[in-house]
């Protein structure tokens, strides 16, 4: 397994999994995203997203739309995803990492803190209010100081040997996602039978 920045022909795959798991697509541009790849199958495990926040006297780096499908979860996909995205930010010139989630405690484990709403910059502010309206009620404001990132052990260990439990993540196609009706639908080498 390892992690790296999207690439254009990853845009497809992250918008419908962004859809299915409900994340946040606001701003998207697959340029903000790192994906977290079995290098064995080339299959995509997860994914998550740095956006850049810019007001006029500030600029706030929030690390969003973290998403693992089902069958890579538990084996330290997530970790390292939120690894790259905050090692990312600190190589930017960022010293704070924002997430606001409804899952802060997951974040705990790699030195997030929880703070309070008037705590965080007032973009974030804003960004907050909208989140909890439109997609996650029950989001929480962290913060990380970039350099105190932390890997707990085991979550190293498990992203080493980590294998989908299920192939049922990636979406079969059926000859109505492309329009044909299957059974009006005549084909080239349709011999009439």
């Amino acid at each position: 397994m390892y992690v790296r920045d999207a690439k254009n022909r990853d845009e497809v795959w992250l918008l419908d999994h962004i859809e299915a798991m409900e994340l946040d697509e606001t701003a998207f541009r697959s340029r903000d995203y790192v994906i977290a790849i079995d290098e064995r199958t080339g299959d995509r495990a997860g994914f998550g997203r740095i956006r850049i926040h810019k007001s006029d006297d500030e600029e706030v780096c929030e690390l969003t739309s973290l998403g693992v499908l089902e069958s890579w979860q538990g084996q330290g996909v997530g970790a390292h995803v939120v690894e790259r995205l905050v090692t990312t930010a600190r190589d930017k010139g960022y010293s704070v990492a924002y997430a606001l989630t409804s899952e802060p405690e997951y974040l705990a484990q790699f030195g997030f803190g929880r703070i309070r709403s008037r705590q965080l910059p007032a973009v974030l502010q804003d960004r907050l209010d909208e989140k909890r309206r439109s997609i996650d009620p029950g989001a929480a404001p962290t913060r990380i100081d970039t350099e105190r990132f932390r890997m707990p052990p085991r979550l190293r260990e498990a992203f080493k040997g980590a294998y989908a439990d299920d192939e049922t993540d990636e979406p079969t196609e059926e000859p109505e996602d492309f329009g044909i009706d299957p059974e009006d639908a005549t084909y080239k080498y349709d011999t009439g039978d």
